[in-house]
């Protein structure tokens, strides 16, 4: 299991990329999942960068994999969290996602995160359970989205 000192970092990870998602999904203007470069200098305005359009229009180059001259949620997260590292949680999160699609319930709450560790002999705690759901639960009722948790499960590395 994660040290304690290590989860704290590792969720306050997950917090951040579920905060991308969540500034992505604000500028996504006609929820196409889709924006622009435009946007993405209002994005990166909003998380406190002061960029050129050139310093924009490179960012765009660099995140936009297929080209098409605009970014995915997929192609944003890749840009912005390329460099994070959740640690050994990441791959106990990406074990834990393929169960949980399995169940199909669009909410997941830390108390199911936990059952699922425990039924694929994970050694995570119901108190780490619960501090994982906490980092990405957007509203406060307890639970995570599960699309949610796909997005940010699949931008780890």
């Amino acid at each position: 299991m994660a040290q304690a000192g290590s989860l704290l970092v590792d969720t306050e990870a997950l917090s951040h990329i579920f905060n991308l998602i969540e500034a992505f999904r604000a500028f996504d203007a006609d929820n196409d999942g889709l924006i622009s470069s435009a946007e993405v200098g209002g994005i990166m305005g909003s998380l406190g960068y002061n960029l050129s359009e050139e310093d924009v229009n490179m960012m765009m180059e660099e995140g936009d994999a297929d080209k098409d001259g605009l970014l995915s949620m997929g192609e944003f997260l890749e840009m912005n969290a390329k460099n994070m590292d959740v640690g050994e949680l990441g791959s106990y999160l990406k074990i834990a996602l393929e169960a949980l699609k399995a169940d199909e319930d669009d909410l997941v709450s830390g108390e199911e995160l936990y059952d699922v560790f425990v039924n694929l002999g994970l050694d995570v705690s119901l108190e780490d359970s619960m501090a994982i759901v906490a980092s990405i639960d957007g509203d406060g009722d307890g639970a995570m989205f599960l699309h949610d948790f796909k997005l940010i499960v699949n931008s780890l590395h």
